[in-house]
């Protein structure tokens, strides 16, 4: 019998801090960020979390939490409660993705390091750099053929694969969130990542692509506490 492995939901919340909170006193400050801190790490054991920073990178945020989870719950209780933190009454979510992992129609032939039953399961890696982008297909897209979608999406995988230091997350908003997907690569190398990119808008299913923005280079960090040191 075949291993039901549970779906996952995956939510990408990215805030940006308040000019004012740089102004307060050092105690100040330091309080609000071990407050945001211990609640993030209350956490540890319901959530898959990883704190990436964009500062200097993203004119409208400052640092992303990637949450992984397997139900919604605990990520609203999270959002609420930092939100009640001294760091957290100084902070806006400026962008709030939600997805699911599902299994993919098009890459059964194809498996990945640190990928489970199809992309039903997210192994996030140790990689410097998460790429970000909410993404939308054109109707058009779904009415062709399978078969006619199929081998768009064989070049479209085929070129993937020339970039084997590139990891990608694939999961899906159908219903619960604006975006159709929400596509998140892991890579050490931003010009890879360009390159990679560069080369898929030749491909011919780009032109189904209705949206692929905005689009977040986030720097991966160890700890939250390291993410909070770079907000100043």
């Amino acid at each position: 019998m075949e291993e039901v492995i549970q779906r996952q939901l995956v939510n990408f919340s990215f805030y940006k801090v308040d000019l004012a909170w740089r102004r307060l006193s050092e105690s100040e400050r330091k309080k609000g960020k071990a407050e945001f801190t211990e609640v993030v790490q209350s956490y540890s054991k319901e959530l898959i979390l990883l704190p990436y920073s964009t500062v200097g990178i993203r004119s409208d945020a400052d640092f992303l939490l990637w949450r992984i989870g397997l139900t919604l719950e605990p990520m609203q209780e999270m959002s609420a409660k930092l939100s009640k933190t001294g760091l957290g009454t100084y902070l806006t979510t400026t962008y709030s993705y939600l997805a699911t992992t599902k299994r993919s129609m098009y890459i059964d032939k194809h498996t990945h390091e640190g990928q489970e039953g199809s992309r039903t399961r997210i192994k996030p890696g140790l990689s410097k750099y998460l790429f970000v982008y909410p993404f939308v297909k054109t109707r058009e897209w779904y009415q062709l053929p399978f078969a006619e979608r199929q081998e768009m999406m064989n070049a479209h995988i085929k070129t993937g694969h020339k970039y084997p230091k590139i990891k990608i997350n694939t999961t899906y908003s159908f219903g619960i969130d604006d975006q159709e997907f929400v596509v998140a690569f892991e890579g050490d190398d931003p010009m890879e990542f360009v390159d990679l990119v560069h080369e898929l808008r030749d491909a011919q299913a780009s032109k189904y692509t209705v949206r692929d923005v905005p689009a977040f280079t986030c720097v991966r960090k160890e700890t939250v506490q390291e993410v909070l040191e770079t907000l100043g």
